[in-house]
Formats: structure tokens, C-alpha cells, sequence
């Protein structure tokens, strides 16, 4: 009879005991079970490829106006002032950032990554999403058509206008996509490994028009061959924007508070600020339909 007595005391002391525990355990505990809550953000929390460091990967070159003087360390151009601020919104200072050299193709390719993100004007597609994680967007791209003076499309008003033309445009690229899907030329475009050597090729007359991302394709008129203009921009999807992301490891546990970064940064204005500041003058080129 004394057993059920003995069973409730037992009971009541273990109540006791967890009322009792330190409040602070507690909250430790619901806050790292909880990965959009503002601990599991902490810079402390964040899981790393280098403790202590946020490391970033993008290409090199670096080219203008997402970077500039091809150093993304200098925190100019658009993706280097982007870049810093979604690591202030980590917490990170400019001394604990570190940037890693990322060929285009291989930041969305399959496989473990050696960067926390990386932000190299990737566009978020289905396919690649497979492979990666994308943050949200961080900036709405459209496509453009660079051709040099005198030749046979600098003077086109449409897209059907360019369905003779020789292309060029690099690998790996939704601009490649656009070619093929919305384009749609006669001829295969031409595809190069790297940017600069499809620049090279409109440079030399190889091709009659480079495809490529509208604000690089301010700074090639600009900068990198002479004599050229943009003859217009066009989306390279159906409708839907062409968003870039930030690019992580599939499955990468920084991807909610990285998200939560660059909302805050678009709810705050301040990517805005950053487009306006590096990539204000895209808005002048001609629509293509």
C-alpha cells in the first residue's frame, strides 16, 4: 500500500526539480532548436567553413560594376557592397571576411563547397537549385545585346531582327539559356569558357553580338571595346524575373539566416541604395520584344 505514496513523492521532486532548473539552459535550448530565431544567427552559432571567418567566393577576374579594380576585398562595385553587408547583418566586421577564388560554373556544380557563400552574378534556376542552395534575391537581372558599330544587328529594334546573327556568349550562363530559348537564333551561338574571350571575339569581329547580364554590359561598352554600344535589353525568361542569388551548399544550415540577411537589407532599403549607387545608369538601354 505504501508504493503508489512513494511513486507520487518520486513524482513531485522531479516537477520540483525541472521547475527549478537555471532559466538560462532553457532558453539556450528552445533558441538553437529554432534556426529563424535570432541566437541560431549569431555570428557564435553560425556554422563555418573557417571558424571565426566568413569566407565568400566569387571569380577572378572580377569584373565591373559588380566589382572593381578586381579586388572584391576593396568593398566596391555592387556584389562587394552587397557582400559586406549581408556579413554585417551576420555580424561580421570587414577583418573577418575572407574572399575565395570560385570559377563561375563550379560555385553551382555538384559537391562540397569551400565558401560560406558565394556571389558571382548566379542566376536562381531550377536546375541549379538541384545542386545548391540560393538565398533569396538580391538583385532582378535582365539580359542585354552588346554589338559594335557597323555591324550587321547594331541598328536592331527586335529580337527577330538578331535570328542571323553570330553570337557569342559564355558557358554555364542563363544569358547561354536566353540565346537558345528566347532568341532562338538560325546558327548556334558561339560559347566561350570565359567571358573575356566571347568580349575578345566581338573585339575581333568574330561574332556580330555578345549576350550578357545588362550592367556588365554597361562596363564593356564602357571600358572593354571600343566603338560598341548596347542595341538593347530583354528578359531572358517568360514573364518570370531572372533573380540573382547568393549561392551555399546544398542543405548549407546558414541558409535561413542568410535569407534573413538579405531580406532585412531589401526591407531596410539599403540593396536598393547599393543598385542605385554602382548600377544606376542600366536603366537607360532600349527594350527588346
Amino acid at each position: 500500500m505504501a508504493r503508489p505514496s512513494m511513486l507520487l513523492a518520486l513524482g513531485a521532486l522531479a516537477v520540483a526539480a525541472v521547475a527549478c532548473a537555471p532559466a538560462d539552459d532553457t532558453a539556450t535550448t528552445s533558441a538553437t532548436a529554432s534556426p529563424t530565431s535570432s541566437t541560431a544567427c549569431s555570428k557564435e552559432q553560425l556554422k563555418l567553413i573557417n571558424a571565426g571567418k566568413l569566407t565568400i567566393g566569387t571569380d577572378k577576374p572580377a569584373f565591373e560594376p559588380w566589382f572593381k579594380d578586381d579586388d572584391p576585398a576593396n568593398g566596391q562595385g555592387f556584389e562587394s557592397a552587397v557582400a559586406y553587408a549581408v556579413a554585417g547583418e551576420l555580424g561580421f566586421d570587414r577583418s573577418e571576411v575572407q574572399w575565395s577564388t570560385v570559377k563561375f560554373d563550379s560555385a553551382f556544380a555538384p559537391g562540397p563547397k569551400q565558401f560560406d557563400f558565394d556571389i558571382n552574378q548566379v542566376s536562381i534556376t531550377p536546375d541549379r537549385a538541384k545542386a545548391v542552395d540560393f538565398s533569396n534575391g538580391y538583385y532582378t537581372a535582365k539580359q542585354a545585346v552588346v554589338a559594335v558599330d557597323g555591324g550587321k544587328v547594331v541598328s536592331a529594334k527586335s529580337l527577330a531582327e538578331l535570328k542571323d546573327a553570330k553570337i557569342g556568349v559564355q558557358v554555364g550562363t542563363t544569358s547561354l539559356d536566353a540565346v537558345r530559348n528566347v532568341i532562338k537564333p538560325s546558327d548556334d551561338p558561339n560559347v566561350y569558357n570565359e567571358q573575356i574571350d566571347a568580349i575578345n571575339a566581338l573585339k575581333n569581329k568574330q561574332i556580330d553580338a555578345l549576350v550578357l547580364d545588362l550592367p556588365t554590359a554597361f562596363y564593356v561598352t564602357a571600358a572593354q571595346v571600343e566603338n560598341s554600344k548596347i542595341v538593347g535589353q530583354f528578359s531572358s525568361t517568360g514573364g518570370t524575373p531572372e533573380e540573382f542569388g547568393l549561392v551555399m551548399e546544398r542543405g548549407s544550415a546558414l541558409k535561413s539566416c542568410v535569407d534573413k540577411a538579405v531580406d532585412a537589407l531589401k526591407s531596410k532599403g539599403e540593396l536598393a541604395k547599393i543598385e542605385q549607387q554602382w548600377l544606376s545608369e542600366a536603366a537607360g538601354a532600349p527594350e527588346l520584344r
